[in-house]
This record gives structure tokens, sequence and C-alpha cells, in this order.
């Protein structure tokens, strides 16, 4: 049965002195323009391409989301669970949620929207089974006719068991996927094939999924062999303290997703203080913000605990605010459904009717992550100014004379008088559909409700 849900906050918000409704941004134009300076991707997890357009063009575009992230295009493995995207077994575009002609409508209704198109791309491993694909390819787990056959396989053919031996985990099979052996030129040849196909029709730039599996000279060769060598590539290494193999290897290569900063914000948000995120990101030993992918929560890390989830409420939601908000790294929104089966594949097979329905969960719209786009891409380029915090899990700060935000994850209500170097106006709080008056000194006086935000941009001068 379908079932709507409201974002976990949006009751709270109403705790905000004087508001009366939750507001998004004012609506802007979607422009057929590239994003640009724009950095922040919506990660639409387990998506039908079809359902992407749509979502381009309705909320992504008009948001000024720079990026959607889409699951992996490649014909894979029958069945349900959301994984079998994630076992190819040729690639054609012929998975479960679009086929060529519906992958090549997106890119092309998303760019028209002035999104840009991140695919994912399983190129370490193959599958695991025999059987019949998703576009009707028969395949072995050794032997898939036209592509690879058993001798462009690792010969380690035993599980990755050991994160402190380089070989093993570069060699051997992730969770029994027949691995591809990189290191050989015919290998390293059709993955570039396959990427440049991509290319072809438009996308702009992929994650590599299971990196750290791949050497990184490997992947390396694969991208000289790109027609756009240049393309934006965003890393899957995630950070494992004492392993072999280190995420910084791959920066030569493009970004690199920073896992560390999603572990690290569940930890602060659940129990400890955000007054310690007055350094967070590199005074963290995280790598180069320049460089770093990061996120909340992705897919995998909300589903083996790691990270916050949609299903922590206000902790989930105000860290997103904040990762929005904070000059770190390229951030993803991550979107995606309801499960309590961690196996369970898309609802309606990846088909969305509308968010907040059938089980779709659609973090990237829900009102409190959404207006912090705009705040985003308006703050671009300046540093942090006006740090404030009360010792313990009340926290404020300014993105120079751009923006403004304050975050009160107390129990009980906040009220204040903040510093800003926002000019003299009226602006509109986007989190809560406020007005909000700033005086000639860049003072503000305001209430906020128990585990609410307030935000302040440049971009946002009325509520309209």
């Amino acid at each position: 049965m379908a079932s709507r849900r409201r974002p976990p906050i949006a009751a709270a918000l109403a705790l905000v002195a004087g508001a009366t409704a939750l507001v998004a941004l004012p609506q802007q134009t979607a422009q057929a323009a590239p994003p640009g300076t724009k950095d922040v991707t919506a990660e639409l997890f387990e998506w039908k391409y079809d359902s992407v357009a749509k979502e381009c063009t309705s909320t992504l575009g008009p948001a000024g989301y720079g990026y959607v992230e889409v699951s992996p295009a490649s014909e894979h493995i029958q069945g349900a669970p959301w994984w079998t995207s994630y076992q190819p077994v040729s690639y054609k575009i012929a998975g479960r949620l679009g086929d060529r002609t519906a992958f090549k409508n997106m890119i092309d209704t998303c760019h028209a929207a002035g999104v840009k198109v991140v695919a994912d791309a399983v190129i370490n491993h193959m599958s695991s089974g025999s059987g019949t694909g998703t576009g009707g390819s028969s395949y072995t787990k050794y032997n898939y006719p036209g592509i690879y056959q058993s001798q462009d396989m690792d010969d380690c053919t035993a599980q990755v068991s050991n994160y402190a031996d380089r070989w093993n985990v570069q060699h051997c099979e992730l969770v029994g996927l027949a691995d591809l052996d990189t290191n050989e030129p015919y290998v390293r040849t059709r993955i570039a094939e396959y990427l440049n196909d991509l290319l072809s029709l438009g996308v702009d730039g992929f994650r590599v999924d299971g990196g750290k599996h791949i050497p990184t000279e490997d992947l390396a060769a694969i991208k000289s062999r790109l027609s756009n060598p240049g393309v934006y590539w965003k890393q899957e290494v995630i950070y494992g303290a004492g392993e072999a193999v280190s995420p910084t290897e791959y920066l030569p290569n493009g970004d690199v997703q920073e896992f560390r900063y999603g572990r690290d914000l569940k930890r602060v948000f659940t129990s400890e203080k955000l007054a310690y995120l007055n350094n967070f990101g590199e005074g963290w030993g995280y790598m180069a913000s320049g460089q770093s992918g990061v996120f909340v929560d992705n897919w995998d890390t909300e589903r083996n605990g790691s990270t916050l989830t949609y299903k922590d409420g206000a902790n989930y939601t105000l860290a997103n605010v904040f990762m929005l908000a904070w000059p770190y790294g390229s951030p993803d929104v991550h979107s995606g459904y309801e499960f309590s089966d961690n196996d369970a594949g898309p609802p309606n097979g990846g088909t969305v009717n509308a968010c907040w329905q059938d089980g779709w969960e659609c973090q990237h719209k829900w009102p409190e992550i959404i207006s912090m786009v705009a705040f985003r891409n308006t703050a671009r380029g300046t540093a942090v100014t006006n740090w404030w915090d009360n010792g313990n899990n009340a926290i404020a700060f300014g993105r120079g004379d751009k923006a403004y935000v304050a975050i009160n994850h107390e129990s009980g209500s906040l009220s204040r008088t903040f510093q800003t170097l926002l000019p003299a106006g009226n602006y509109c709080d986007v989190q809560s559909g406020k007005g909000v008056a700033v005086n000639s000194s860049g003072q503000f006086t305001a209430t906020l409700g128990a585990n609410t935000a307030l935000a302040l941009h440049t971009g946002a001068r009325s509520c309209g």
C-alpha cells in the first residue's frame, strides 16, 4: 500500500518562533547550461532511468543539484535484490533500470535541466554464478561470451580474506565474484571500450565501484584509454586503519570517496558534541578537500550500520544540513528507499511514481536538505567565518558574506543573537520559511527549536 512520509524533523521545525510552514528554496528556472561550480550530487539509488529523467526536470535542475549519480547500466544477473545490479554479465546497457534508449534519453533530459550524469561503473569483477542475464546473455562465472573468458580473470579464485595483504585484496575475489585481471592489456582495453560507450552517450563522469580491489596503476591505465582521459572520476576506496591499500594511492587518478567522513558524523551526532566539528575535514586527517567525495550515507553504509541512515530522524537530517553547509569535499546526497531486509530490491522495480510513496524515501527532496543545495552553491569559494558553539551541541557559522547557518542539536530550544558577515537586510530562513532581518552590524536574533536548523544566504532574500 502506498504510504506518505514526512521528513523526520518537519514537525519539530514548527517550534521555531514564528514559523508557519516548511518552505524550500524559491523556485529557480532549470537551465540548459553545464553545472560548473555546482558540486552537489543527488545519488538516486536504484531509480529507473525514466524516473531519473523526470526528477532532473522537476527537482534536481531547479534546486541547483550539479550532478545525478545513477545505478549501474550494464546487463547483470537476474533477481530481485538490489545487489544484482552489481554483478555484470555483459557491457550491454540492458539492466532492469532501463535499456540504451532510456539511458540516453535520461542523459539528454538531465543535461537540458542543467544536471550532469555520473554513472556507477562496475569494472572490478563480473558475476558469481551462471545463467542468463537481464538482456538475454548467457554466462558462467568465468566465461562471458564475446567479452571475457577464464584467461581474463585473476589467478586467485579464493575470496578476499586479508585486508593487511595487498595482493589478496587486489587479486582475489570480492565476496566470490569473478575478479577481472586488470593488469592485462586486453582487459584494460575492454573496460575502456565500455566506459567510452557510456561517454559517447553523454555521460559526464564515473563512480568506480570497488576501486580498492583494483591496483591504482591499473585504473590509471584504463583511464588513459578513454576518449576523454580527463573525465570526472570518483573512486570507491574505503579507508581501513592498518590496511595495506590506502585511499590516498588513488588520488592521482581523480577524486576518492572519504569514508571516514560519514562514519565520524554518525559518532558526533549520536554520542559526541557538534562543537568538535569546528575543524572537520583535513583537520581530522582526511584527504585534501578538493579531491574528496563525501556523504552522510550511501546504499552500503546505510545497510551495514557504519553511518547514519534515514531511520535516524533528526540526527540524519541535521548531518545532511551540516554537510551541505560545510566547505569540505564534494557532497553526495543519498536518496534510496525504505528497507527492513538488507537485500530488498527497489520498490516497483525502480519506478518512482511519486516521492514519499511506495517506500521511496527521496532524501534529496526533503525540505531541510534540498533547501541547502542553493545555500552551498551560493557560498562556494568562501571560508568558514564567525564560528560559534555552546561547548556542546549547538553550533553556528558563516560562509564569508554569502551565507550563515545555525544548528541546534540540543534537547531544548536555543535563543540568541548571532553575528554574521551578511549584508544588512531581509533574508528567508530556507529551513523554516521564516523571514529574518540582519542589522547593519551583521546581527540577527532568532529562536531555534530542539533539533532544528536555520540557514540564510544571499540568494534567498525573501520567502516569496
